[in-house]
């Protein structure tokens, strides 16, 4: 996958079943988009104001490690 091209992902449901909608398929490939920059954005400001490379990437994946599904059955 080229970087940011998330247009080339197959996003499966629950079933394992292949996400066709057109317009889901368009809002998880603008927000992915949008989370990216973002990202980038708070590397590159990290790395200018002195922090480490490595550690702003750690801090990066736990943040996304920790996000909750708020639509979990249990």
């Amino acid at each position: 996958m080229a970087e940011g091209d998330f247009s080339q992902i197959r996003w499966l449901d629950d079933r394992g079943e292949p996400v066709s909608c057109i317009e889901k398929l368009r809002i998880l490939t603008e927000t992915l988009g949008e989370l990216r920059q973002a990202a980038q954005d708070a590397l590159e400001d990290a790395i200018l104001m002195g922090c480490r490379e490595e550690q702003v990437r750690t801090v990066l994946r736990e943040l996304v490690d920790g996000l909750v599904n708020p639509y979990r059955k249990e």
